[in-house]
């Protein structure tokens, strides 16, 4: 949490987490207090066997409940950006603004699948750095920025070996429904603003029709 002002939640995408928000939320800090949270089996939320938006959605009612936040602007990102839509479906009026970042309420094809199975394939114990994760990623992983995105995942236990902070095993037998279309149940009205990558194919002019039906 950071700044003073209206609320404003930032939502992370899969497999990220809070980190990767920190340097927005410090600029916006100047203008809302910002409340910056770890989505559940990400970070260092608690792991649930339950990964699916209905379950994401009320978690941040929860948030919102417990910081005793009425009504709060959601800025979401990928998998955020749909936990914060289908939280705006389902709880409209508990929504000031909504920014979605580079990513629509359709479905989309399991590009992360094998992202997934190479880091559950992966035997850390095998691993002393985060460069030897890096290394032992590359013949799945291409991208080298991908795979500097993934290692901000690992941390060390109590004995200093390396483990994934997120819950991959949770992640991957839910991805499928992660990655499919949101329910057409519920409108939110309110002001929206959607941002698109410039490089990104994710959210396309051709999207248009079926976010303004939501």
């Amino acid at each position: 949490v950071a700044g003073q002002g209206e609320p404003l939640l930032l939502l992370h995408g899969l497999l990220g987490s809070h980190h990767n928000l920190m340097p927005h939320a410090e600029r916006l800090a100047a203008r809302f207090r910002v409340f910056v949270p770890d989505l559940r089996n990400h970070g260092a939320s608690p792991h649930d066997g339950r990964m699916d938006y209905n379950a994401l959605a009320a978690d941040v009612l929860e948030l919102m409940d417990e910081n005793g936040i009425g009504r709060a602007s959601l800025l979401g990102h990928s998998m955020g950006g749909k936990t914060a839509m289908h939280f705006a479906q389902n709880h409209p009026e508990r929504v000031s603004k909504l920014v979605v970042v580079d990513i629509a309420p359709k479905e989309y094809p399991p590009r992360f699948a094998p992202v997934l199975d190479a880091m559950l394939a992966l035997d850390l114990k095998k691993c002393h750095r985060r460069s030897d994760v890096d290394a032992a990623l590359a013949h799945a992983v291409e991208s080298k920025t991908m795979r500097q995105f993934l290692i901000k995942n690992i941390a060390t236990d109590g004995s200093g070996a390396l483990a994934w902070k997120a819950n991959l095993t949770a992640l991957r037998v839910s991805y499928d429904g992660l990655r499919s279309a949101l329910p057409e149940v519920g409108k939110f009205d309110g002001p929206v603003l959607f941002v698109s990558g410039g490089r990104s194919d994710y959210l396309t002019p051709a999207d248009m029709e079926l976010i303004r039906r939501f």
